[in-house]
């Protein structure tokens, strides 16, 4: 019962889906940020009927591409979108930690934060119309699992950088050691899945998700001082369009 409240506090969390009232307590919390992945997998399934579909009825790229870019930020409500522009805010500013850490809780949207929100559904866009294209799309699929595995272990590995927000009270919450190891799983079997279905794709996601994590920790930790909540959104949103990237690569040649 423990486990389902959990998988049901990361649903109401995390994606606009509909889940049953419940009263969530301290020991609900757990594991929470363990379920994260599990809206990734409800993407991945969308997009998997999304794209059957759009082949059974020939359905042109474009129009392929549009609903698919638009279905991870329908599922999720924006929450990641939002703090990838908070985030690019900050970091486009260049001002110290202090004023950074300000410039993302602001409510105003300036000018950088669109800037880099349109660049990133250009080139989401037209990511998806050249794995479409390809016929590669299935292979990216487990990425929406392992970009959001290993957010989640992330934001439990780093300090929090506020020491207040939600992002802390799921990673204060969370049972550290057993999250973080099954997070790290969950990864580990996402890029396992895709190296099955196209190693070229999956062995090229996997370097470029190594390497992220990499650039993102030294980023956060020395411009920071550690994640937030914002922040964990600039990391995923930036983490699936990597991994979109590696899938193309590893498609164009195999």
């Amino acid at each position: 019962m423990m486990l389902f409240k959990a998988f049901l506090t990361a649903l109401s969390t995390y994606s606009v889906i509909p889940v049953p009232r419940s009263d969530f307590e301290g020991r609900d919390m757990k594991y929470a940020i363990c379920f994260f992945p599990a809206v990734g997998a409800i993407i991945a399934i969308i997009l998997l009927v999304w794209y059957r579909v759009s082949l059974a009825a020939g359905v042109g790229g474009v129009i392929f591409a549009a609903v698919s870019a638009a279905v991870p930020v329908i599922i999720t409500g924006g929450i990641h979108l939002d703090g990838y522009m908070d985030t690019a805010d900050a970091l486009s500013s260049r001002e110290l930690r202090e004023r950074m850490l300000e410039i993302m809780k602001d409510a105003h949207t300036g000018a950088f934060a669109v800037i880099y929100l349109v660049v990133y559904f250009i080139i989401d866009f037209a990511l998806f119309y050249e794995l479409y294209t390809l016929r590669a799309l299935g292979a990216a699929l487990p990425l929406f699992i392992l970009s959001r595995a290993l957010s989640a272990f992330l934001a439990l590995r780093l300090p929090n950088a506020r020491g207040q927000g939600m992002l802390y009270y799921y990673t204060e919450a969370a049972e550290t050691g057993r999250a973080e190891l099954i997070a790290l799983i969950t990864a580990a079997a996402a890029c396992a899945l895709m190296i099955i279905i196209s190693p070229p794709c999956g062995i090229f996601t996997a370097v470029l998700s190594v390497g992220w994590v990499l650039l993102y920790t030294h980023t956060a930790m020395k411009r920071f001082g550690g994640v937030t909540g914002d922040t964990a959104g600039f990391y995923l949103v930036i983490s699936e369009l990597l991994c979109l990237i590696g899938v193309w690569i590893g498609a164009m040649i195999k």
